[in-house]
């Protein structure tokens, strides 16, 4: 603790912490405090009891003067951040699954498994509501408990990088084997075969967004339905894919054909895949992350 501080110790006191590769937030509310509200990544001014010069020079203005608005500030951009990375982890996974599938099929010499319009409502609907929807998640329990992540650190880490793997690898794998089993059950009929390798990649996309809500605990421990835009976006996504396969007039837009029940529970094994697949990367991640952390605490 550093008591009678002048303004010029105050400055390098903040350049000490930033040479270190801190984040430093400064308060301050009077003339002197200026210098040090300039040099630091976030200088907060008092709203009440400020001065206009502080008031000026700092990035934020605390209107109430109550440093406990501070703390909900930092959850709240905590949670802003942890949101992004949801939506960009769902989406990069999703889209690279996606990708994976045509290109195999291709190498394998199959017939597209996925028509241009279907892959275009995919990407229009059934992957952007529920990526929408993850922007409005609460935050994790433990939010407010992690260390503060390292400056450099970029939004796709290790951890998003090895969810990504592992989704588009399984989601991948479902999609062509639901695809593979309908060929050889119509084999002269693609149209239905194409539709349950398009029915099977959009359930198994609209499951595995409620599994992005969070990046360590399970579905079942944050709430299968404590977000309700979350739920809303997927039974109006998986509502318009049913429309498209059953309602005739529709079929002919988007080449589909009605699925039988047999149809729907041979893919439900394979649109279960990817979802089951995140919850258990989750628990090695975990792991991972509390090794990297006690690792880092010894040191």
């Amino acid at each position: 603790m550093c008591c009678r501080v002048s303004p010029a110790h105050k400055t390098k006191i903040v350049e000490a912490f930033k040479a270190r590769g801190h984040v430093v937030a400064m308060t301050g509310d009077g003339v002197n405090d200026a210098p040090a509200l300039k040099r630091a990544n976030i200088g907060v001014a008092m709203g009440i009891t400020g001065t206009d010069v502080s008031k000026e020079t700092a990035d934020m203005v605390l209107t109430d003067d109550n440093f406990a608005s501070i703390v909900s500030a930092v959850e709240e951009g905590r949670i802003i951040y942890s949101n992004i990375r949801k939506f960009v982890f769902f989406l990069i996974s999703c889209n690279i699954g996606e990708i994976l599938i045509i290109f195999i099929a291709m190498l394998a010499g199959w017939p597209m498994p996925l028509r241009p319009v279907q892959l275009l409502l995919l990407n229009l609907v059934t992957d952007g509501a529920p990526a929408l929807a993850l922007g409005m998640e609460k935050g994790d329990p433990d939010i407010m408990k992690r260390p503060p992540r390292p400056t450099k650190e970029p939004v796709i880490n290790w951890e998003m990088q090895i969810g990504t793997l592992v989704q588009a690898v399984v989601m991948t794998a479902g999609v062509l084997m639901s695809y593979y089993w309908a060929m050889n059950r119509y084999p002269n009929n693609i149209d239905h075969a194409q539709t349950v390798a398009f029915a099977t990649l959009c359930m198994s996309e609209l499951l595995r967004a409620f599994t992005a809500r969070s990046e360590h605990y399970g579905i079942f421990s944050i709430g299968v339905f404590s977000n309700k835009w979350m739920v809303w976006a997927v039974l109006g996504s998986a509502a318009l894919v049913l429309l498209v396969i059953y309602v005739p007039i529709l079929q002919p837009f988007f080449d589909t054909t009605p699925m039988s029940l047999e149809d729907w529970l041979h893919a439900i094994p394979f649109i279960l895949m990817a979802s089951v697949a995140a919850e258990i990367t989750k628990v090695y991640i975990r792991k991972k992350a509390e090794k990297i952390a006690q690792a880092a605490a010894r040191a």
